[in-house]
């Protein structure tokens, strides 16, 4: 079966709907900051200011930026999700990953931490693409994901937490990273924990 994003879609906003007051309370581990301060002193090296958070949750990287001087627009699938963004004081709008209504060359960055896991192989390549579009030449974009080690394959995540089950798509360090240079140059790749917490992290650039 070919899953596409569309298929998901509704089913990844009720659950994250659902669960937006929980994750708003729920704080952030140790390496999550380190992995957030290091992009953070990259724009800041190359003067960068203007960033966009997709999947940005309840908000709380995109208030850390903003607080560090960014000028932040947060987008995110699930309108409880936004409400909360915009709680924090931040420029929140509901949008999906492959309707990013945005000017091209709109931003300096893109920061999207553990949320293309849910978009299917199938759709990846465009979601990478228009990401590529909305990126001024030289931006840099920080893709971060769980995966690689014994997280493999595609589907619904037996045991989740969330309700509806949650559509999850694990990919290898070789295949996020074929998908990764199709649009950008790979900056920086390292992984961070093993089996289920093993997390994915890569820094790119648009070249061109």
């Amino acid at each position: 079966m070919n899953v596409r994003y569309n298929d998901v879609l509704g089913s990844l906003r009720a659950a994250y709907d659902g669960s937006a007051e929980r994750r708003d309370g729920s704080g952030k581990t140790a390496w999550k900051l380190a992995e957030r301060e290091g992009f953070l002193s990259r724009l800041q090296r190359h003067e960068y200011k203007r960033l966009l958070e997709i999947g940005a949750g309840t908000g709380q990287d995109s208030a850390y930026f903003q607080e560090n001087g960014m000028e932040v627009v947060a987008v995110d699938l699930s309108p409880a999700m936004v409400a909360l963004c915009r709680e924090k004081g931040l420029d929140a709008r509901v949008m999906d990953f492959l309707s990013l209504d945005f000017a091209p060359a709109s931003f300096d960055a893109v920061y999207a931490l553990n949320c293309l896991l849910h978009v299917p192989n199938s759709d990846l390549p465009a979601v990478l693409a228009e990401i590529h579009r909305l990126l001024r030449p030289g931006g840099l974009f920080f893709l971060g994901v769980y995966g690689g080690g014994n997280l493999t394959g595609e589907g619904l995540f037996e045991g989740d937490d969330h309700q509806p089950p949650r559509f999850f798509s694990f990919r290898s360090d070789e295949e996020l990273q074929e998908y990764a240079r199709r649009s950008f140059q790979i900056v920086d790749f390292h992984a961070v924990g093993s089996d289920e917490l093993r997390f994915q992290s890569l820094t790119l650039r648009r070249s061109k």
